[in-house]
């Protein structure tokens, strides 16, 4: 049909790496969100890496009362002070009331780490005004925008 156009559909980028570099280099208040209190996994590894690069990591597991020798909480909701990001190590069919979440109780920056793709929740969270990375890990990013 001559003179028509068709509708584009949204797609995800991640922010420059101007807007990543910064995020990483400031330090911020992160939920980490399926933060597992077994010290081989990645999520307990990276929870440590964001501290040690001077972040105040919050751990949020529902079946743990402490991880990381911080207290640790079940959900986002139940975290008592503002958090500026979190960091999602949860299967990507579950990401999308992880986001609505943070949404509603005012986190900044939302990352979902490698292999955590959900392009419809990060869309949502974009218009909602937040920052999002996805599919990307802290520790590679750290090595690759700070050598």
């Amino acid at each position: 049909m001559v003179g028509s156009t068709v509708p584009t559909i949204p797609r995800f980028q991640n922010p420059p790496d101007g807007v990543i570099r910064a995020i990483l280099s400031q330090p911020q208040r992160i939920a980490v969100v399926g933060c597992s209190p077994d010290p081989s996994r990645d999520s307990h590894r990276i929870a440590r890496l964001l501290i040690d690069k001077g972040h105040s990591v919050v751990p949020v597991h529902p079946g743990a009362t402490e991880i990381l020798e911080r207290r640790c909480y079940p959900s986002l909701r139940s975290i008592p002070e503002p958090i500026d990001m979190i960091d999602i190590f949860r299967r990507a069919d579950q990401v999308g009331p992880i986001v609505d979440e943070a949404i509603a109780i005012g986190v900044q920056i939302i990352w979902m780490q490698l292999g955590v793709i959900d392009a419809a929740a990060a869309l949502r969270a974009q218009a909602a005004g937040l920052t999002v990375i996805m599919d990307r890990c802290p520790a590679i990013e750290y090595g690759r925008l700070f050598p």
